[in-house]
């Protein structure tokens, strides 16, 4: 069961419950040692006095503020706890505002709340519903580890959730900080039009499990090949940035992969109704699924713009070997595949182009053979 990283109380008017507050998230990412190169040496990071080279204990180790060159006040940690005296413990709810008030950019991370004892679930409960029915968020500061923390507390099915917020000082101006942007809105037109059409053939339902980070699963993928002496497949060239003046055609190619990919974007299955796209209502699984059972489009990814629906990879057989056209419609990763089976060499190293280059010469040295 997961620990409180932090536990105080809601205060809102007169009423406080006490919570405690928990990570609702978890980094998945593959995480790498540091080592001498040509060794199995680990490297440690160590806490060094800059001006004796020698090591320093973390309980002799204090905060300093510079406030000339070389110049420092010292602070402790007992003092920063002192001038915000019971703050550290509570988590005051001064305002209640709407949630799509708040502009996405000043969301930061998430925490769960729960109340800490079954003798606070009433009143935690009452400020759950409250917030529910009133379509609400409550805006409240806290202090944990020495840092005070905006917050946005709202309520979800059966849980309130916290969320930091970013001070209105910690905020970037776009129009201040970036080169370009555009100076006003696109007009209506052909592109446009065009462009809306698309978003609407992509358009579906938000399913979390539908997305995965394939980068993660290349990497483990990646350190498997080389602890068993693999080649691995490198990964395609980023597109190149669409021509203005080849908008719309890109536009009108990009539709029709949509259409001829049967919706793939979309969980559900679609109908035309109207030139529009509109989700088809989903069957009831038929067939029993345990706790194991993975949830259907668990693997499915957003495919690349400018790819094609994939074909299963089949060997060539020498009496139908592939023409180039037929190659151009494989994946890198299918047409890496047959460049293995033809034990193509460097082929780990090649671009999709010099693959189908590659696999058409072998082709060309098929036919001599046969022929001679």
């Amino acid at each position: 069961m997961a620990r409180a990283i932090w536990t105080g109380v809601i205060t809102f008017g007169l009423v406080s419950v006490p919570v405690g507050l928990f990570t609702a998230t978890e980094d998945h990412s593959v995480h790498f040692h540091q080592l001498q190169r040509g060794t199995s040496d680990r490297i440690r990071n160590r806490r060094v006095n800059e001006r004796t080279g020698e090591e320093v204990d973390s309980g002799d180790i204090v905060k300093g503020y510079e406030v000339g060159e070389g110049e420092y006040v010292v602070v402790e940690p007992e003092e920063l706890d002192e001038i915000a005296p019971g703050r550290s413990q509570a988590l005051e709810i001064t305002d209640f505002v709407d949630l799509d008030r708040i502009e996405p950019v000043y969301f930061g991370r998430t925490y769960y709340v729960a109340p800490r004892g079954k003798e606070f679930l009433k009143v935690y409960e009452l400020l759950r519903t409250a917030l529910a029915e009133a379509g609400k968020v409550g805006v409240a500061t806290f202090v944990m580890r020495n840092r005070q923390y905006l917050t946005a507390l709202r309520a979800e099915d059966r849980v309130l959730v916290l969320q930091t917020l970013h001070w209105a000082d910690e905020v970037r101006d776009p129009v201040e900080e970036l080169p370009e942007l555009p100076s006003g809105r696109a007009g209506r037109g052909k592109e446009l039009d065009m462009a809306m059409r698309l978003v609407d053939a992509l358009s579906g339902p938000w399913e979390p499990d539908r997305y995965r980070d394939t980068y993660q699963e290349k990497v483990r993928a990646l350190v498997r090949a080389k602890a068993e002496g693999k080649e691995v497949a490198v990964a395609e060239e980023a597109p190149r940035a669409t021509n203005v003046v080849d908008l719309m055609e890109v536009l009108r190619g990009s539709l029709e992969q949509a259409k001829g990919a049967g919706g793939e974007q979309e969980p559900a299955k679609t109908k035309r109704t109207g030139g529009r796209r509109t989700s088809a209502p989903r069957k009831k699984d038929t067939e029993p699924r345990n706790k194991h059972s993975e949830p259907r489009n668990k693997h499915l990814e957003p495919r690349k713009k400018g790819s094609v629906p994939r074909k299963k990879a089949t060997t060539p057989s020498r009496e139908a070997p592939p023409g180039r056209g037929e190659l151009r419609e494989l994946s890198k990763a299918e047409l890496y595949q047959r460049a293995t089976e033809q034990d193509i060499a460097g082929r780990s190293k090649m671009s999709r182009d010099e693959l189908i280059d590659a696999l058409t010469g072998a082709r060309g040295r098929r036919k001599k053979k046969t022929a001679a």
